[in-house]
């Protein structure tokens, strides 16, 4: 679904992505792992050409993904972020169904955003709430809707448990891999909650010195060198 060749980012000289070699297959679920400051945000960004890399090939269906083929990437995506990122001056349903209203009816968006809101444990209650009468919980799980509201063909988590207590996180989890499953998304997880890791991942990648150092099975990282920092519940410094 998602290929990622000898990627390469600089920032003032200072080597960031130094030839990232990456692949995601299509309904997979792929978690990043990495230090702070290893570059997991950047490649995301890459991907999503938020970011322009320096050099590299980043392919979508076996296609570059460029100005030709970007627009038809950019309409099958969905994206949870860090903090949910809600726009405080909509209503709950008016986020989910932001994509939505630009091409639809607002009663027709209204009805799906209740319907994802539903998915995601949610009541249509809370649909008519401000982005700021929620709980850190709710909101995350309204962002999840959000990321969901188009049916996407590939799903970012840009770390979606952060900020929440271990309960909380762990539905987050939960949802996570039960709405991957269900839809056959490929997803694509920046992450360095091990717990997520082991819930919602099938495959998982170490990003270290701006390289992959070690790509494998969610089921083997328990016996891979690389990762003896990072497994247990305390997050690397």
């Amino acid at each position: 679904m998602i290929q990622v060749a000898g990627l390469r980012k600089s920032f003032g000289g200072k080597s960031v992505l130094a030839g990232v070699d990456l692949a995601v297959g299509q309904g997979e679920s792929l978690c990043v792992i990495g230090q702070s400051g290893t570059g997991k945000s950047v490649l995301l960004k890459c991907i999503l050409g938020l970011t322009t890399p320096d050099a590299g090939q980043i392919l979508w269906q076996g296609r570059p993904l460029d100005a030709a083929t970007r627009p038809a990437f950019l309409s099958r995506f969905g994206m949870l972020f860090q903090g949910a990122a809600l726009f405080d001056s909509l209503t709950v349903w008016q986020n989910v169904a932001f994509r939505l209203r630009q091409r639809m009816p607002d009663a027709q968006a209204r009805a799906i955003a209740v319907e994802k809101l539903a998915r995601v444990g949610l009541g249509p209650e809370t649909a008519d709430l401000m982005p700021a009468e929620l709980s850190g919980g709710m909101a995350k799980r309204a962002g999840l809707a959000r990321a969901i509201a188009d049916d996407p063909a590939v799903i970012f988590f840009d770390e979606p448990t952060t900020g929440l207590d271990p309960i909380r996180a762990r539905r987050i989890n939960g949802l996570i891999r039960g709405i991957v499953r269900e839809t056959g998304a490929t997803a694509i997880t920046i992450t360095h909650d091990m717990d997520s890791v082991r819930a919602i991942g099938d495959r998982v990648a170490l990003l270290e010195n701006g390289r992959i150092v070690w790509d494998g099975p969610v089921s083997g990282m328990d016996h891979a060198a690389p990762l003896a920092g990072f497994l247990g519940n305390t997050p690397p410094l």
